[in-house]
């Protein structure tokens, strides 16, 4: 079983800020990397990145400075700064590297296994965290859990048991999960619901945590992924819709998801990783979608409106 010493994160959005920050104080300096290119290290360097008001003291590379492989390399960006990500961590992926993807969405583990190998890859969701970004100021609450594990079921590898003897030591809250298709469908179902209606509604989770129009329009985008996933064979259920819902229920009423904090600032949001991908799904499976139709084109008039 490999012992992991050095670890290397792409992706300084919330959960890589959060989760940089919390091994910068676990962890030697060196062997913690964060990835970035020149001009946003050159940014990070003189206007510096703070997490619940302490500086993050990174040691950042960019993409071409030569560097040791990673035992872990962690996924940190936004959907649509994948592709670019997955060339960026080239000189920090050896044969023995694990990969952990905390993106949003069923899709990313695929993407980076095409690419390094799926044999690196564990499937991974991070749920519970409430941080809100604004500028280079990181803020939560809860800081939530990583779940992970192997895309075959009831299966517990060697690689699986290295990831948690290390966040065992850095005192990093974690889940191993022995179903993670399942689960990763899960927090698809939950984003889908959540990050689209708050976005569209221009507030927070308190909104969709108290019964009203938003919360309705939540649960019914969330109950189209159900149907979805009886097609692709996952059986999500109203169970995993009331785990889900109990998990939102948790996080601080005043935080918000990342989309609407996307929108707020006014940057593409992910529309097409969730309402994006469930209208392709449900074309795909003959499958009627319209609150998730509706959420699409609602969430792509806002950035129409952009300037």
């Amino acid at each position: 079983m490999r012992e992991i010493k050095k670890v290397t994160i792409i992706g300084l959005g919330a959960l890589g800020i959060l989760y940089g920050h919390h091994f910068s104080k676990k962890m030697p300096k060196a062997d913690l990397r964060i990835i970035a290119d020149r001009e946003r290290i050159n940014k990070y360097e003189i206007e510096h990145v703070y997490c619940n008001g302490e500086h993050c003291n990174f040691n950042y590379l960019s993409p071409d400075e030569p560097s040791e492989p990673a035992d872990l390399l962690i996924f940190t960006v936004k959907y649509n700064g994948l592709k670019d990500a997955i060339q960026a961590v080239k000189n920090h992926v050896g044969e023995q590297t694990i990969i952990l993807s905390a993106l949003n969405g069923i899709s990313s583990e695929r993407i980076i296994g095409q690419v390094y190998g799926d044999e690196k890859i564990l499937y991974c969701v991070a749920q519970g965290m409430d941080a809100v970004k604004e500028g280079n100021q990181l803020i939560y609450d809860h800081m939530g859990i990583l779940c992970f594990g192997e895309q075959e079921p009831g299966l517990i590898s060697d690689k699986v048991k290295s990831v948690a003897e290390f966040f065992d030591q850095v005192q990093l809250p974690y889940e191993i999960d022995t179903n993670m298709v399942k689960r990763q469908w899960g927090k698809f179902m939950l984003n889908v619901g959540v990050n689209q209606t708050v976005a569209v509604y221009d507030s927070n989770y308190g909104e969709v945590q108290q019964e009203g129009k938003a919360r309705e329009m939540m649960i019914g985008a969330m109950r189209e992924v159900i149907a979805l996933s009886e097609k692709a064979g996952v059986h999500l259920t109203e169970a995993d819709l009331d785990y889900w819902l109990s998990v939102l229920a948790t996080l601080s009423p005043d935080g918000k998801p990342s989309m609407a904090q996307d929108v707020e600032a006014r940057r593409p949001s992910e529309v097409e990783l969730f309402a994006g991908t469930v209208l392709h799904l449900a074309k795909q499976y003959g499958i009627a979608t319209p609150i998730n139709q509706d959420l699409y084109h609602r969430i792509q008039l806002i950035e129409s409106q952009y300037k």
